[in-house]
């Protein structure tokens, strides 16, 4: 197998590179800002440098995150921000190889998406490795023996769940369920709810102060945008009380398809889940409560990682140093 150097997640939130023997080089946000132009779309900022420029540049100016592996792909702008982000961590075209974090439930279309982006960005060679794998390892559960190992990976875009042994998935699944998702949820409320209008950077910093699924939180947040029927600011105090209504139904619906998935596996499977506990991780797994909530709500005991938007990309950096772990799973793929 060919050395390693970067395990790269290019994640609906954030992309992170990891870079063996440095450790986490780049984390920034998956997005691209670009306007029109005669000659087509050109980009005018990319990741953090566009994050900072939402809800503050030319109403024709669009910032959004390029989706790598679906069948209608952003090819090009994905390219384009993937070899802007491998240029800051001081990789070499045509030279080097990477382990490609993807979601268990990608498609055979989807991971030639993403290799042609990959190869489109100048890598040497990619391995694909899916997310629930690296999440496992980061946390420092083994994967390569009999028990079994179940992982919920809630992103900014899509939910991963995986139940794994000896190095492979038994079943996995992608639900398109994700952090920027809960954060439109709380744009629409707001604007049914409050005749407030306000942008997803406000919902996000929103959703992260005072977001909740606590029934009876007392948290809350003032917030200004623009009225809607006036056109003029205004100013609300939003509870968490208030916001659970736009939260909450996410959450449930990944409930379902936790159990969805562990109603299709053998009960000595489903023993080893109960025993293990069920692995939470990704960035929307830190609202406040989720613990209670799946307590309350879910049958089956969790635990969230302490480490929650970084554990991914920190096992697939692990196993770039473990090479015969890397290779005893990438030849059951």
């Amino acid at each position: 197998m060919r050395k390693i150097k970067y395990a790269i997640e290019m994640g609906g939130g954030n992309t992170c590179i990891y870079v063996k023997g440095e450790g986490l080089a780049l984390k920034e946000p998956t997005l691209i800002a670009a306007e029109p132009t005669e000659e087509g779309y050109k980009v005018v900022a990319l990741g953090s440098d566009a994050k900072k420029l939402i809800g503050k540049t030319k109403d024709n100016v669009e910032i959004f995150t390029p989706t790598i592996s679906g069948d209608h792909s952003n090819y090009e702008y994905s390219v384009i921000l993937l070899k802007h982000f491998l240029t800051k961590v001081g990789y070499k075209p045509h030279q080097e190889n990477a382990l490609f974090v993807i979601p268990c439930g990608a498609t055979a279309k989807e991971k030639e998406n993403i290799l042609k982006v990959c190869d489109g960005a100048n890598l040497a060679h990619v391995e694909l490795m899916p997310s629930v794998l690296c999440s496992c390892v980061g946390e420092g559960r083994s994967i390569d023996n009999s028990k079994v190992n179940m992982v919920v990976n809630i992103g900014g875009t899509d939910t991963d769940i995986g139940v794994i042994n000896m190095s492979n998935i038994l079943q996995g699944a992608t639900v398109s369920i994700g952090g920027k998702k809960i954060d439109a949820s709380i744009v629409n409320f707001l604007a049914y709810t409050e005749d407030l209008v306000i942008g997803l950077s406000t919902a996000e910093t929103l959703k992260k102060e005072v977001g909740s699924l606590y029934e009876n939180d007392t948290l809350n947040m003032e917030i200004t945008g623009v009225d809607a029927k006036t056109k003029s600011p205004k100013s609300v105090v939003i509870f968490s009380t208030d916001l659970i209504k736009a939260i909450e139904p996410f959450y449930s619906e990944i409930v379902r398809a936790i159990d969805t998935t562990i109603n299709t596996l053998p009960p000595e499977i489903v023993a080893d889940i109960i025993n293990n506990k069920i692995l939470l991780v990704g960035g929307a797994s830190k609202i406040q409560g989720l613990a209670d909530y799946l307590k309350k709500n879910l049958n089956y005991p969790v635990e969230i990682s302490d480490d929650v938007e970084n554990v991914t990309i920190l096992g697939a950096g692990k196993l770039l140093s473990d090479y015969q772990l890397l290779e005893d799973i990438l030849e059951k793929l």
